[in-house]
């Protein structure tokens, strides 16, 4: 198992022009992360091949694996033409990700202004075909593809499942996001405990969570329910931390787990703060089951 922090992260600062994609891995270094996740905001590597070979060198110089490789799509509500379109561009996707050497691939599979089970039980058979086939061709990089658990439209643990078991390829798997339950207001402790066997990796998030009734006002979202959320640093909000990492732990999940921060505070050293805590509580985990 390897704690590592996800470029996500830096989205404040790379959008301001502080700091650049290859800075920003340096900084995961620096904060004593084991492996960096890529999420191409701000940058494009099919745009810029060149960053490819930019991102693998100073991975290697600063010792940090390249876990997984994060990106957009959407399969929903298309023609046939822009369906097949979309498979064809996230295949390219992939063939960035086997020139990045990683074995982790998370896309994105639908948005829909409908999110009701009706409207997703009817997009599901068009939604596994794309990333059947999309996890197929990945197939010949040895290239594990994954949907994560954000988005609203597949968010639920119960439509992870489905869309997984309906795909139904070794080498496709879930990103599992601990904190993104809540935005479709699900216990996130119940729904990782649902979700774990089906993890490629595994993200550690936090919100902080008010009343649907009190209105923050500025920073703030809303879930399907209409609570009130807003990122925060892992270990500082208000999800039980404690409780998913141990059933992280106990389920035997041996992979990456990457950090994510979208929250207010100045975000380098929120990251750093947050891998600090989650590094502090796995070893915690252990200790209370007398593991060391």
């Amino acid at each position: 198992m390897k704690i590592g922090i996800s470029t996500y992260c830096f989205w404040q600062d790379i959008q301001a022009g502080k700091i650049d994609i290859i800075q920003a891995i340096g900084e995961i270094a620096n904060m004593g992360g084991e492996h960096v996740e890529i999420v191409p905001l701000g940058f494009d590597l099919a745009a810029n091949p060149e960053l490819i070979e930019a991102i693998k060198t100073k991975a290697a110089d600063v010792g940090l694996d390249i876990s997984n490789y994060a990106i957009g799509a959407n399969f929903a509500g298309l023609d046939d033409q822009a369906y097949e379109q979309e498979i064809d561009r996230v295949m390219r996707e992939v063939d960035i990700a086997a020139a990045l050497g990683v074995k982790l691939m998370r896309h994105d599979v639908a948005n829909s202004d409908d999110k009701s089970i009706r409207q997703f039980m009817k997009d599901l058979p068009k939604l596994a075909e794309a990333c059947r086939r999309i996890a197929d061709y990945a197939a010949q990089y040895g290239i594990t593809t994954s949907v994560e658990n954000h988005g609203y439209y597949i968010q639920a643990s119960d439509r992870v499942q489905a869309l997984v078991n309906e795909v139904n390829r070794d080498n496709f798997r879930t990103t599992l996001d601990i904190g993104n339950f809540v935005c479709v207001d699900e216990n996130p402790v119940v729904a990782v405990r649902n979700n774990i066997s089906y993890a490629s990796i595994v993200h550690f998030k936090d919100f902080y969570i008010r009343s649907a009734a009190l209105d923050p006002g500025e920073g703030w979202f809303q879930s399907t329910g209409g609570t009130y959320l807003r990122g925060a640093i892992v270990g500082q909000g208000d999800l039980d931390i404690r409780s998913t990492l141990q059933i992280v732990r106990n389920s035997g999940f041996d992979g990456y787990i990457s950090i994510e921060f979208e929250g207010m505070e100045p975000c380098v050293q929120a990251t750093r703060i947050a891998l600090n805590n989650v590094r502090r509580l796995w070893e915690e985990t252990k200790q209370a089951e007398g593991v060391l």
